[in-house]
C-alpha cells in the first residue's frame, strides 16, 4: 500500500458496463461516472446488474479480492419470478449444477419484505398474475452470471440483481450513480480482511 493508492466504491446503475472503455458508441461505461485515472474494478457486475462495485489501483488487492480461492463474500438482493419454496432455497444453499459446474455452498434466505433499493430505469417487466419475491444470497465465488443461472436452475428466474456488499463494505447511504473514496476505517477493515484470508489460504 502506498500514499497513491485509491480505493473507491460506486453504486453502479443498470445498463452500465463495468469497464472504462466503450465497445460501441451506445454503451454507457464507468467513464461516464468516475473521473479518476488508473483505477479498475475488482471483479465485475454485469451490465444488467446493479449495486456495489469496488475500484482500486492496488493490483495485489484486486487479485486477492477477485480470486475465488480466497473466499471473499459478496451479498446480493435478488428479485425472482414467483416465490421460492424451501426446497429451492435448500438447493441454492447446498449447491446447484450450472454449465457442468457445481456451485459452492451459499447463504440464501427469503427476505420478508421489499428491500430498500432504488427504482430501476427502465423498470423490470412484470408478468401479470405472477408474483415476485426477493432473496438475499451470499456467495464466495463469482462465475459468469452465476446468481442468475443458480436461480434459473431451481425454477425461479432472476428479474433484478443488486449487489449490496463485498466483504465488510456495504452500499448503505450511497445513491445510485454516486461514488466515494473508502473511509479510513473501511480501508483498514478491507486490507486486514484481505491479508488474513490470504495468510489462511497459503498456510494450508
Amino acid at each position: 500500500m502506498t500514499n497513491d493508492d485509491r480505493y473507491i466504491i460506486f453504486h453502479k446503475p443498470y445498463g452500465v458496463l463495468s469497464q472504462f472503455t466503450q465497445e460501441s458508441p451506445k454503451h454507457i461505461t464507468l467513464k461516464d461516472y468516475i473521473d479518476v485515472p488508473d483505477v479498475y474494478p475488482v471483479g465485475r457486475l454485469d451490465w444488467d446488474s446493479e449495486g456495489l462495485l469496488l475500484l482500486t489501483n492496488n493490483g495485489g488487492l484486486q487479485h486477492r479480492l477477485s480470486d475465488p480461492r480466497f473466499g471473499h463474500e459478496r451479498t446480493y438482493w435478488v428479485q425472482v419470478e414467483r416465490i421460492p419454496d424451501q426446497e429451492a432455497i435448500n438447493k441454492l444453499q447446498t449447491g446447484v449444477e450450472i454449465q457442468d459446474y457445481r456451485t459452492r455452498p451459499a447463504k440464501v434466505s427469503l427476505l420478508p419484505e421489499y428491500p430498500p433499493v432504488s427504482d430501476r430505469h427502465p423498470p423490470i417487466r412484470f408478468r401479470k398474475n405472477v408474483p415476485t419475491a426477493w432473496l438475499e444470497m451470499t456467495l464466495t465465488e463469482g462465475k459468469n452470471r452465476q446468481v442468475r443461472r443458480m436461480t434459473a436452475a431451481v425454477g425461479f428466474p432472476t428479474l433484478r440483481l443488486v449487489r449490496v456488499s463485498i466483504g465488510l463494505l456495504r452500499l448503505d447511504g450511497l445513491s445510485l450513480g454516486e461514488w466515494r473514496d473508502l473511509t479510513s476505517s473501511e480501508l483498514i477493515l478491507l486490507l486486514d480482511s484481505s491479508r488474513r484470508r490470504g495468510i489462511r489460504k497459503f498456510s494450508h
